[in-house]
């Protein structure tokens, strides 16, 4: 176990020194998935156990307890203008190790957006015929992979992601990418720990655009986009929880989740040139293990006051969720806002979570 945890370190002290990282790259990676993190403003680093583990922390996946897992979730961003979707299945390969293998895809698009670069023909008239749409999307597939160790109480998981994003047809990258966990769970005490990007995530863009469309953005004053990379630096996230029995029946579990990033000054509670710290912080009130309610702030940032821009106040993020649990099927809803400081807009999550049975082998 001690050469596992130097070698993570090792891995994230080494990815740490690249130079070449642009803030915010790849942020449709950071919404997450699942409508119970939402309802917990994502406070799932040493909590999350079933398929959403392969996004939350890779570990959680050996403690799935079902051999067959599906989930699935939507949510619309920004007024319905950005569809935002997710999709996993979880195979369990060795219960008594708790090894579990798991696929997801993870899609972050506008569609139908108008392009309107040959709306002016060549003798100045407009012919709204020529206007067509395109699309703007983000992919994301990951294949996760975790295990018990000789502990039973440490559990340690991957993730290996290959980033495609797509704009319309004049512009298009691959990306490559892991992310490494482990959890820690003794009674009711629960820890978890997360390298999140630690290969240094990065997507190599390339643009293919035609000579009228080279000409109508010099004409525009628009600069014509070239061939780059882009990198995403590591980020740390660490996490703790604590289950709460009330009765035979009622249990509240508070969570708190640390994310560390060192790619640039951010906007979050504690910020500076070199090293930034944003907390996440959940609750979850649980009764028999058939309905659970959640609520979660996070998000913290300053924000100068409108009136007096010497002066700022701090805002948070509110989240809201419920949970239902009949059988084999887990219905998740929750209410949270975008992260718009200026303007409160709330989404509705939906996600979905299956337990499958394995199909009993025929005996003579």
């Amino acid at each position: 176990m001690k050469k596992q945890l130097q070698f993570l370190f090792y891995l994230l002290i080494l990815a740490q020194t690249s130079a070449l990282a642009q803030k915010y790259s790849n942020e449709f990676l950071s919404i997450g998935v699942g409508a119970r993190a939402h309802g917990m403003a994502g406070a799932q680093t040493a909590v999350t156990g079933d398929i959403t583990s392969a996004y939350w922390n890779p570990a959680g996946l050996s403690h799935i307890e079902s051999p067959l897992q599906l989930g699935a979730m939507h949510a619309e961003w920004f007024g319905g203008i950005g569809q935002y979707d997710y999709l996993a299945f979880g195979k369990s390969l060795n219960r008594d190790k708790g090894s579990y293998l798991a696929f997801s895809l993870v899609r972050f698009a506008i569609d139908n957006i108008p392009y309107t670069i040959n709306l002016v023909e060549p003798d100045g008239t407009i012919n709204y015929d020529n206007v067509t749409e395109f699309s703007a999307a983000d992919y994301a597939l990951m294949g996760s992979y975790a295990r018990r160790l000789r502990n039973p109480a440490l559990t340690v998981g991957a993730t290996a992601k290959v980033v495609r994003r797509v704009i319309g047809t004049f512009g298009s990258s691959w990306g490559f990418g892991a992310d490494v966990g482990i959890q820690y769970r003794k009674g009711n005490l629960m820890l978890g720990a997360q390298g999140r990007d630690l290969t240094t995530t990065f997507n190599a863009w390339s643009f293919n655009l035609t000579e009228r469309e080279r000409e109508v953005f010099t004409k525009t004053g628009n600069e014509i986009p070239q061939n780059s990379t882009e990198i995403t630096k590591p980020r740390l996230e660490l996490g703790g929880a604590y289950r709460i029995k009330l009765n035979s029946k009622s249990s509240l579990m508070p969570a708190v989740d640390l994310e560390l990033t060192t790619d640039g000054q951010r906007n979050v509670l504690v910020s500076s040139k070199s090293f930034n710290m944003e907390p996440r912080v959940g609750i979850e009130a649980d009764y028999n293990r058939f309905v659970q309610l959640r609520f979660g702030v996070a998000n913290f940032q300053k924000v100068k006051d409108d009136f007096d821009p010497n002066t700022s106040r701090l805002t948070v993020q509110p989240n809201f969720g419920v949970g239902l649990h009949w059988g084999r099927i887990q219905v998740d809803y929750a209410l949270t806002d975008i992260g718009n400081v200026s303007q409160v807009q709330y989404s509705h999550i939906v996600s979905l979570k299956v337990d499958f049975k394995e199909r009993n082998k025929a005996v003579e």
